[in-house]
């Protein structure tokens, strides 16, 4: 089989070698045709591909033609009237609709595809097959107000990592601010992310408390790509890493106030350890069932008491169900941790600290299946301070001071695929990157941010066991 029917990508067209080889006589009618016949096919083909353009111009040259310039006119009036009409009455689904696909076409003819070629030269994605040189296709582009999803096919012998460390380049490349690869669905194909601005740059105020907490769907915050960040709880720990001020109160009280509703009903029970003498979750103390911070050996008996009602839990559940559905009689736990570390690495009395990670490695372990959830904050992610930190499903890493502590904490490779963790600015408080397991790409993500007076007012709101 010719080897143009195997390569998915495009031929970089060569130079013909300057060669003396032997002279065929070809008559000039037959020449001609050839010519006539690949000009025509030529045609063609980017008349199709570029319907959105050749189209219009098709039907405004009929109109013309055929009923003269003043109806061209008239027609493309209302075609005008009815855009901003639609606008005015629905601006969302013009956005969607109308607007941002415009806008996809004109940026995928005009910035992606009129410097692919050189881009992907430039950034060592071009394949080399049987002497020749292939790039990578263009199959799409859609674009909303924040950035532009570009749809490519992969070449042979070709890795989304590969296009997950060009990422960066290829971003520079287009003049734009960010760029990140994501998989698909389909493994010869990758998406690129380009930001254009970024939705992340201001605060993201406190958001709406759902009556009853919807476990598999916590909305957060705010992504990226300007859309809600859902997180799943269910059957998930979520370990939450950052440096000094980098937001990981953000992140705790973003989830306590997701579970506010669940929490004033009895559905979900909140069990919250504070080392720092309760300095950091004092304030929402009226949300929670059991709140240790006086010293560590009654912090390691209240997680002692956890991991026994988990196993009591365990023997019900046992040959009944395989996973357990919350109810006021038996309320779904989540175990709040802040600054872990300080229980499992800095304490001097080792028969404590021995009993909190015993506990907290059976919590980790076991607790998921039958409704006992962890949520852990800590500063240092060093494997040696957090043995455990791979029972964690669910993983947030905010700002960091070192590059390598991106993948401590998100796993290997994480940083090579977008997690910059030690590029987060110290005015972005909240913002970080979370990674799940079985999810190769992290999610960059800003948290919902609530001040003292919104914790106070939310713990007098929510009470545990009170009316809203």
């Amino acid at each position: 089989m010719p080897l143009i029917n195997v390569i998915p990508g495009e031929k970089i067209p060569t130079a013909p070698l300057n060669t003396r080889l032997p002279v065929w006589r070809i008559p000039g009618w037959l020449l001609l045709v050839v010519w006539l016949a690949r000009g025509t096919f030529r045609t063609v083909v980017l008349a199709a591909r570029y319907w959105w353009i050749t189209g219009p111009v098709a039907v405004s040259w009929w109109l013309a033609e055929t009923h003269g310039w003043p109806v061209l006119l008239g027609v493309f009036v209302g075609l005008v009237a009815v855009g901003v009409t639609w606008w005015r009455l629905h601006p969302v689904s013009w956005l969607r609709f109308g607007w941002y696909p415009a806008v996809a076409q004109i940026r995928r003819l005009w910035i992606y595809r009129r410097g692919w070629t050189p881009a992907m030269t430039a950034c060592g994605l071009v394949g080399v097959h049987g002497g020749d040189r292939w790039v990578p296709r263009l199959l799409g582009v859609r674009s909303n107000r924040w950035g532009d999803r570009v749809t490519v096919r992969l070449l042979p012998g070709q890795h989304p990592d590969d296009w997950a460390k060009a990422a960066p380049r290829l971003a520079y490349t287009f003049q734009l601010r960010e760029a990140r690869a994501y998989t698909t669905n389909r493994p010869d194909r990758v998406v690129l992310y380009f930001a254009r601005r970024d939705p992340l740059t201001g605060t993201v105020r406190h958001l709406p408390v759902p009556a009853a907490p919807d476990l598999s769907n916590l909305n957060l915050g705010v992504r990226e790509d300007g859309t809600a960040y859902h997180m799943r709880l269910t059957g998930s720990h979520v370990l939450i890493a950052g440096a000094t001020n980098s937001g990981k109160g953000s992140v705790i009280w973003s989830m306590l106030r997701s579970l506010a509703g669940g929490i004033a009903s009895g559905l979900v029970e909140v069990w919250a350890f504070d080392p720092k003498g309760g300095m950091e979750l004092a304030a929402g103390a009226p949300l929670f069932t059991r709140f240790a911070y006086e010293d560590p050996d009654s912090m390691a008996g209240v997680l002692e008491e956890a991991v026994k009602r988990m196993r009591q839990r365990a023997n019900r559940l046992r040959g009944v169900t395989r996973q357990h559905t919350p109810t006021v009689d038996e309320p779904l736990i989540v175990v709040v941790v802040d600054e872990l570390a300080a229980l499992t690495a800095y304490l001097t009395d080792r028969k404590v600290r021995d009993r909190i990670r015993e506990s907290l490695g059976l919590l980790l372990s076991q607790g998921r299946a039958v409704g006992i959830h962890v949520i852990a904050a800590l500063q240092d992610p060093r494997k040696d301070v957090l043995p455990f930190r791979d029972l964690f499903p669910t993983r947030i890493a905010l700002r960091m001071t070192e590059p390598e502590q991106a993948d401590m904490v998100l796993g290997d490779g994480a940083r090579d695929r977008g997690a910059v963790c030690d590029l987060i600015p110290e005015t972005s408080a909240g913002v970080g990157y979370v990674v799940l397991d079985g999810v190769r790409e992290p999610v960059r993500v800003r948290f919902s941010y609530l001040d003292d007076d919104d914790v106070t007012e939310l713990a007098a709101t929510y009470a545990r066991g009170g009316d809203r």
